[in-house]
């Protein structure tokens, strides 16, 4: 499990975060915190701690004031700012204290899953250890970079692209059309038009396994696995 700990000012943002962070497989609330003394105080007493959903405008110092501190102590936790704060020194500030990702409020929850998709993707990269090629570095920082979800076409579901997308995501390799047709529970000819539409739109990428005979079986694999 991914722990997280939640900070905002606003006690009712940080339960809408806090419930966000929990409806996503993998991760898991590890507190709260509503002031940068506080937020510290737990970065320093959790027993294990690995992502902070930073909030910039706290009551008695800042966000990016209470990152440079847990840097300067040693707390290499990583951090995602979560923020209503636009300007681009803020910005700048958050990626030379090494935040990983910046979200904007307001935000749905599609915005922080995204984000949060990023983040476990790259965990998952980085939990392979080794030496690194120039083409798994390039994987390494393409994992941080969470695209938008693309627009869907007239008469697709937003529902339906979403159980596809999981599907794949959570997928150890490459799955053809009828194999997600199962995990999902729609038709093969479903599966395989919102598999085109992800292709098509960049996060996944074709494959070919070819048989004894016949046609090549059209596979798929979530682009960041690619």
């Amino acid at each position: 499990m991914i722990e997280v700990l939640v900070v905002d000012d606003d006690t009712r943002v940080a339960r809408v975060n806090a419930a966000y962070v929990e409806k996503m497989q993998g991760f898991r609330v590890a507190g709260e915190a509503h002031t940068a003394a506080e937020a510290l105080r737990q970065v320093t007493e959790l027993p294990r701690l690995d992502l902070v959903l930073m909030d910039h405008y706290l009551p008695d110092d800042t966000g990016l004031a209470v990152v440079g501190e847990m840097r300067r102590l040693g707390h290499q936790t990583d951090v995602i700012m979560v923020t209503a704060a636009r300007d681009v020194s803020t910005v700048q500030a958050a990626m030379r204290l090494g935040a990983l990702q910046y979200l904007v409020k307001p935000f749905a929850f599609a915005g922080l899953r995204a984000k949060l998709e990023a983040y476990a993707e790259l965990r998952r990269t980085l939990d392979c250890g080794g030496e690194a090629e120039q083409a798994e570095v390039d994987r390494i920082f393409g994992a941080l970079s969470a695209p938008s979800e693309p627009n869907l076409p007239k008469g697709h579901s937003p529902t339906t692209a979403e159980a596809v997308r999981r599907a794949l995501m959570n997928a150890s390799g490459p799955l053809s059309a009828q194999e997600i047709a199962e995990r999902t529970g729609v038709s093969r000819q479903t599966a395989q038009r919102y598999l085109k539409l992800l292709e098509r739109t960049g996060r996944a990428s074709l494959t070919l396994k070819y048989g004894d005979a016949g046609r090549p079986e059209h596979r798929y694999v979530w682009a960041t696995r690619a």
